[in-house]
């Protein structure tokens, strides 16, 4: 057959697919597109994206649900504290972290020239990991894979090229990243030691700025150290500083504590609706009672038909024989006597989530429990106890507002838009089309950095990496049925209300429902 011949066939060929064939199989023809027609492509693509209403504002103060919940069923309402009903003022972080410092240099002897590195407001979000083996703090996606761009050493970025040197892979095997991994070829669970801790509450915000900050020290003096050690030390240094913080912050509340009139008549209306409502905490109780007084009133007691101090959680949730005891207020003492029942208007410290459930005969989905951290907080109720569960998440308030921007819309938009016609027009051979394709892919790069960088700088959103949702919201979603920023948003909905969560779309349906 001669080559003429060839060609006519092929060109009646790609003829009868463009006219008989669904519009996948035209992709051979876009193949020979020139780079002409990718531009034109590009630029109806980008009238759409300008023509298109923007979505509407998501609420700030909304609740979000990610499993359905009713709360006719709930007849029973459990808190935490700290970062629940309790929110606290930036200035909480500083306290802490210079706390910490202080306690460097001063039990753990630390070069003095750190107390001169000052707290970085900002410059680390929640729900990071910090690698104990390698020095680094970095943020990983729900499918483990680092999010290149977000991996710091001290203070300073790390390049992707080192990453990968480091890690061989973008994706970090799991038993790098959890500690327990299950044998399924044995049928045993084994214990691994993972390589990375993941910082999942508002408390090791100050913890990592503190760690980045002396991290930085030792490498801009060029002093040696082991990043175990030092995560160790910092850690060590911060938690030990939380009684001297009680006690500055009973002195000073209104310094530290977020002001919130709400939450009265949130605990009223649980209550007028016949609800039972308790407190489960790590805190002490001498600094609980401070801070509820503040937001509550002297009464704040009265509210609760149990209270529970010093839970130890989450070993409250997860030990079956640890005895619970009660607090005389006035000596300041555990009394040793046998709890039997649990009083309205008694304080208890320690305990069992067993022994709860046990004198009250509160259980299941008739309880919804609220708290700030998905671990120690929300995962065994809901995993081993069959509580309903919601988490606080202090950041949404930022997040929302930033989602509500008009730029960032309209970035959004475009960069889904932008993403589309790269996935369509991928398999362009022609070398001038190539190049079209190339510049496309560096605008959504850009696009992508741009809208990391409106949520922070260093690390992006709480929530989102570049492609998936983070490890922090995975778990998040996985332990809590609903979420919102503020406990007190619970106020905008009846007691009655259901929560619904939104249809997701599973990648092999529909992107949409309406054409």
């Amino acid at each position: 057959m001669h080559s003429h011949q060839v060609v006519r066939k092929l060109l009646l060929s790609l003829k009868c697919e463009a006219v008989c064939a669904p519009k996948t199989s035209s992709l051979l023809q876009q193949r020979y597109l020139s780079h002409v027609s990718l531009d034109e492509a590009y630029l109806r693509t980008k009238e759409k994206c300008e023509s298109k209403k923007l979505p509407q504002d998501v609420n700030v103060k909304g609740v979000f649900a990610c499993n359905e919940l009713d709360l006719k069923e709930v007849k029973v309402y459990g808190f935490d504290y700290d970062y629940t009903l309790a929110c606290y003022k930036p200035s909480l972080d500083v306290l802490l972290y210079n706390l910490g410092r202080e306690t460097l240099i001063n039990k753990y002897k630390y070069p003095k020239g750190i107390a001169k590195m000052e707290y970085k407001p900002g410059f680390a979000v929640r729900g990071l990991h910090y690698d104990i083996e390698k020095g680094l703090l970095l943020k990983i996606d729900s499918f483990l894979q680092i999010q290149l761009g977000s991996v710091y050493r001290g203070l300073s970025p790390v390049s992707d090229e080192e990453v990968l040197r480091l890690y061989k892979n973008r994706i970090i095997p799991i038993a790098y990243v959890e500690p327990q991994t299950k044998n399924y070829q044995r049928g045993h669970n084994t214990n691994v030691t993972s390589k990375m801790v993941h910082l999942a509450d508002l408390f090791s915000v100050p913890e990592m700025g503190l760690l980045c900050n002396v991290t930085e020290y030792f490498l801009q003096n060029h002093i040696d150290f082991h990043p175990e050690i030092l995560f160790r030390d910092v850690k060590n240094s911060v938690q030990s500083s939380h009684p001297v913080m009680h006690g500055i912050v009973e002195k000073n509340v209104a310094d530290y504590l977020e002001e919130n009139k709400d939450i009265k008549n949130f605990f009223a209306r649980l209550i007028a609706a016949d609800k039972k409502l308790f407190l489960v905490t790590n805190s002490p109780y001498h600094f609980v009672n401070e801070g509820m007084s503040y937001l509550v009133g002297k009464d704040w007691t009265s509210y609760f038909d149990v209270i529970i101090v010093q839970a130890r959680k989450p070993k409250f949730f997860t030990d079956e024989s640890r005895p619970i005891r009660l607090y005389d207020e006035g000596t300041n003492t555990q009394l040793w006597d046998r709890v039997t029942k649990l009083d309205k208007g008694q304080i208890y410290y320690e305990g069992t989530v067993k022994q709860l459930q046990d004198m009250t005969g509160w259980s299941g989905q008739r309880v919804l429990y609220f708290g700030d951290h998905p671990y120690s907080d929300l995962a065994d109720v809901t995993l081993e106890h069959g509580w309903r569960t919601g988490a606080i998440i202090n950041e949404l308030t930022h997040e929302i507002q930033m989602l509500n921007d008009p730029e960032f819309k309209q970035d959004c938009n475009w960069l889904q838009m932008l993403t589309q016609l790269i996935e369509d027009y991928q398999d362009v051979e022609n070398p001038e089309s190539q190049a079209t394709l190339r510049r496309w892919m560096d605008e959504r790069d850009q696009l992508r950095h741009k809208s990391k960088n409106v949520f922070n700088k260093q690390f992006g959103s709480v929530f989102r990496t570049f492609h998936n949702p983070t490890y922090f919201s995975r778990r998040l979603f996985r332990f809590a049925d609903i979420y919102t920023s503020n406990i007190t948003n619970l106020l905008n909905y009846s007691v009655n209300h259901t929560f619904y969560p939104r249809r997701g779309v599973m990648p092999h349906e529909y992107s949409s429902y309406f054409v």
